[in-house]
């Protein structure tokens, strides 16, 4: 997976305001890329917050580096490329996996340089104990919880059944039997099933 002249790149950039101008970014990184000499394929440009779910130009470049369109992704920042460090992780695991190398200029991160593999892992591994954390966090926290007698999942409902089965034979619907017995469609259907 190691990056050489005549590569085909990807940029990405994303501004998060009407007021800023993606002019830098559009400048230094085609320019970065030709100095690398490396065909820019094309610039996936989102104009929205990082914290957006869903950021059209960014599920295109993801979809068309599942197409192998391109061999490495240059970005500006992580901070412009992914929502969390969890994003930035998986989406590098997928570009390695599909043996695309990722490039931030600003970090000076390269993953087809020893340097950049070793930043990679090195994010990983933070990445992996933050998990793992955040799971042992959750289990103590349930563990504690269920000491005090909190119990977990949906309440139980009381359902009378014969009432249910009556209303339905009478032509009532679903949502009406609900409404009448004050509890969920599933609800009704769960416990005449289970009846």
């Amino acid at each position: 997976m190691t990056t050489n002249p005549n590569s085909k790149a990807a940029v990405y950039v994303r501004i998060s305001t009407d007021d800023q101008n993606t002019a830098m970014q559009n400048d230094e990184l085609p320019a970065y890329c030709a100095a690398r000499g490396w065909a820019v394929t094309e610039i996936y440009t989102d104009k929205m917050s990082g914290a957006t779910d869903r950021r059209p130009a960014l599920d295109r470049l993801m979809a068309d580096a599942r197409k192998r369109k391109f061999d490495v992704v240059v970005v500006w920042r992580f901070d412009r490329f992914a929502r969390s460090t969890s994003h930035l992780l998986r989406a590098l695991e997928e570009f390695s996996a599909l043996g695309i190398d990722f490039v931030s200029l600003k970090e000076s991160v390269d993953t087809s340089t020893p340097v950049g593999k070793l930043v990679f892992t090195v994010l990983a591994a933070v990445a992996e104990l933050e998990r793992s954390v955040t799971r042992e966090r959750c289990a103590a926290g349930r563990k504690a919880a269920r000491r005090r007698g909190v119990r977990f999942g949906r309440p139980v409902v009381a359902v009378d059944t014969s009432k249910v089965e009556k209303l339905r034979a009478a032509g009532a619907s679903w949502r009406d039997v609900a409404e009448q017995l004050g509890a969920s469609k599933d609800t009704l259907r769960r416990a005449v099933e289970r009846a």
